[in-house]
């Protein structure tokens, strides 16, 4: 849980500090109260539209926000496949989540494996023409809920302030070492 400084104090509420570990030699820079609102508006508006976008899926195509996203980006990719490796970082899940969406996946007959003829150890995901077919029949609904969820309550200069912040924290949060702790390389 985010905490923050309020006027009337300079430390966490008591009941939380049983789970917070040694203070650190400086003090943590708290948030203030209009950065909490945004913070705690922003999660809000996340997990809500992230539901939204999972019913709508569910209730159209039988299949969570994120499976959408994986065979979106495969049928963008050329000859519509991507090594597994590729679209765990596109979609910035682990590969081991990636593994149990692609084996759902190719369930229902959207997607197929297939190994890499360079490496060993490697593996495609293609895109199947029935999942071709799938995406056809629920993008313009899904597209549509994603209008009516945001677009539709946001001016074109809020979208385009929205992207810009949106562009600044995801570069900030894919860190450019060797070896970085990230989603898809776990």
């Amino acid at each position: 849980m985010e905490y923050m400084n309020t006027a009337s104090t300079s430390a966490p509420p008591a009941s939380a500090t049983a789970s917070i570990p040694a203070a650190p030699a400086q003090e943590p820079r708290w948030l203030t109260d209009e950065q909490q609102r945004v913070w705690r508006t922003y999660l809000d508006a996340v997990t809500l539209l992230e539901d939204h976008l999972d019913r709508q899926l569910q209730r159209d195509a039988g299949m969570p926000h994120i499976y959408y996203g994986l065979l979106v980006k495969l049928a963008e990719s050329s000859h519509r496949r991507l090594r597994m490796t590729e679209l765990a970082m596109y979609a910035k899940i682990t590969r081991s989540r990636l593994s149990h969406a692609i084996a759902r996946l190719e369930k229902n007959g959207w997607v197929r494996r297939e190994d890499c003829p360079d490496d060993k150890r490697g593996q495609f995901a293609v895109l199947t023409d029935a999942g071709v077919e799938v995406l056809k029949q629920t993008a313009p609904g899904h597209v549509e809920a994603v209008r009516q969820a945001m677009f539709d309550r946001l001016t074109e200069e809020q979208q385009k302030a929205l992207g810009e912040i949106m562009r600044i924290v995801a570069e900030g949060l894919q860190p450019t070492e060797a070896g970085a702790d990230l989603p898809w390389l776990r």
